[in-house]
């Protein structure tokens, strides 16, 4: 059998209300005779208790069919293994993850099968065990064919001894599960777990000997930049559904807005929001949308954005905090995707570099920031460093710090001093281009670094390197990136871990002025945005242009 799960037209589909799934079951017998169980199911806590094939929209039906048809009964191989389902809150995926685990429980051949649905939190794990639990009750057969535990969320099938439990990840342990059918619910908080990772993989560990075994993830929007596995998955689905990545055993279903939408903004407006709430009219209910819409734009970016994650599926690049730097919220229009070192370094007429962090705890950031030629623009290429040590100190960041490690902005070096010379790597390659103008560091300082610049000549007796005062000494350079990035002279690459950084940084007011710092906890780094203003302070001197006249000009000979 050949198919594909890819859905390049999903754009054109999704505005238009069709199906995501581009594929059919492929055993339509096998999938019809699982439907007839799926449909008959009860949700007890809708008006009326209609069952699913009374009350749910022709989506839920497409994508239950479709999991319910990849399996093979005659070889008990299941063709397609691992779904993806991302959708805005309350478009009934609890509701959905419990009909369809239960509909395979009972299904099932194999004795003393197992099934699990793994939440993140006990409470998420209720939202998927008590619609389950109520549609059992509601049905006499299935009271007498199912087992209900409620004080360990756990339904046995009584004539297979197969169970389906409801795990929360934050209080039973996942290891040593030999799972047929496993359901994740809410991938996104796993996402901001330091240990998801592994986590999951013991989870998965009984699929390996399971030939009919699958995976379901379901998630809404972070409400944050998307982190950990959350982001591995929504980047790897994203990529099966574009036809980049071709991998038929995966489907993913994902309900997000055409880029068009969100340059242009449209989708806030409440005719559109259906478009990513395929329930809508069932379990979302538009004048709510539309009154929690009215809120959150009246208190302000950080609300509405908050309200865009989660109601409408809008993936969030710079988390905005109430206390946050004015510049954060304008961050993303500078972006320029793909801009590197090389480019950066070519377009320049005049380049300066800053330099933070590299204490233990940190990250050692790398600001370089050019002066374009002709528009003189500002183009700021960033990268950073992390010991082994500052990966260990901070866990709770270790799925974040790896997920900039992958784009290859952040470099885990195996030993110190490996940053410093990894920085002046960086600066070496500047110089040699014959535009650097200085080296900005903080005037504090920090042991080795004036030593390793002075080996490539680096000195501030050779008047390339400045210290740089902090606190609201910086007032200037970071009022200066807010306009640049206003008006549109500010440009950078649009890395995930500058939005982190950028979406990190605290006001915090002083009697006479402001300063920028990290949030009390620690967790929420700045080192790369720091060297940013550091850079930016060194530019906003105007350094002259580093460039000969006969770069841009033809020479005459006679």
């Amino acid at each position: 059998m050949k198919w594909t799960t890819a859905c390049p037209d999903w754009e054109q589909r999704i505005l238009a209300g069709k199906s995501l799934i581009p594929v059919g079951p492929l055993f339509p017998a096998e999938a019809e005779a699982a439907m007839a169980v799926f449909e008959t199911l009860r949700i007890v806590d809708a008006p009326g208790s209609p069952t699913i094939g009374e009350s749910c929209k022709p989506w839920v039906m497409d994508f239950a069919r479709v999991i319910f048809g990849a399996n093979d009964p005659e070889t008990g191989r299941r063709l397609i293994r691992d779904f993806f389902l991302l959708v805005s809150k309350k478009n009934s995926k609890s509701t959905l993850a419990a009909a369809v685990m239960l509909t395979v429980l009972i299904r099932n051949w194999r004795k003393s099968g197992e099934f699990y649905i793994l939440s993140p939190t006990i409470e998420v794990a209720n939202n998927s065990f008590l619609p389950a639990r109520d549609m059992i009750r509601a049905d006499p057969e299935l009271s007498d064919l199912l087992h209900v535990q409620d004080h360990i969320r756990t339904i046995t099938h009584r004539d297979t001894g197969a169970f389906l439990k409801v795990v929360a990840a934050d209080a039973e342990t996942v290891s040593g599960k030999k799972a047929i059918g496993l359901l994740v619910d809410e991938l996104w908080l796993f996402g901001k777990r330091a240990n998801a990772e592994n986590m999951l993989r013991e989870a998965r560990g009984g699929l390996a000997s399971r030939p009919e075994g699958f995976e379901i993830d379901l998630s809404t929007q972070s409400d944050a930049p998307p982190a950990g596995v959350f982001a591995q998955r929504l980047k790897r689905f994203r990529d099966i559904r574009d036809g980049v990545l071709v991998d038929p055993k995966s489907l993913g279903v994902l309900y997000e807005f055409p880029l068009a939408m969100l340059k242009d903004e449209s989708f806030r407006d409440p005719e559109n929001f259906h478009i990513t709430n395929p329930n809508l009219g069932a379990s979302v209910d538009l004048e709510y949308l539309v009154d929690e819409y009215k809120k959150a734009e009246r208190d302000g970016e950080a609300s509405f954005r908050g309200f865009a994650a989660k109601h409408l599926n809008v993936e969030i690049g710079v988390a905005l905090r109430s206390d946050g730097w004015a510049g954060a919220p304008l961050w993303e229009r500078g972006a320029e995707p793909g801009l590197t070192l090389d480019a950066l370094i070519e377009r320049s007429e005049v380049i300066v570099v800053g330099a933070d962090g590299g204490g233990l705890d940190d990250l050692l950031g790398v600001g370089v920031l050019g002066r374009e030629k002709g528009t003189k623009n500002w183009l700021l290429w960033s990268h950073a460093f992390i010991s082994p040590e500052g990966m260990d100190r901070r866990k709770a960041n270790s799925s974040i710090y790896q997920n900039f490690i992958d784009d290859g902005d952040l470099t885990l070096v195996s030993m110190l001093p490996d940053d410093l010379t990894g920085l002046v790597e960086i600066i070496g390659r500047v110089k040699n281009s014959g535009r650097l103008s200085m080296i900005g560091l903080d005037a504090i300082g920090f042991g080795g670094i004036v030593d390793a610049l002075a080996e490539i000549g680096v000195t501030e007796e050779a008047g390339l390197l400045k210290a740089v005062r902090q606190g609201i000494a910086l007032m200037g350079a970071i009022k200066t990136v807010e306009r640049k990035l206003a008006d549109g002279s500010f440009r950078h690459g649009g890395t995930r871990m500058m939005s982190w950084c950028v979406g990190n940084l605290k006001v915090v007011p002083t009697p006479t002025a402001m300063r920028l710092a990290r949030d009390e906890s620690g967790l929420g780094k700045i080192d790369p945005a720091a060297a940013m203003f550091d850079a930016a302070e060194l530019m906003g001197m105007n350094p002259p242009s580093a460039r000969s006249v006969y770069e841009d000009r033809d020479l005459l000979v006679l």
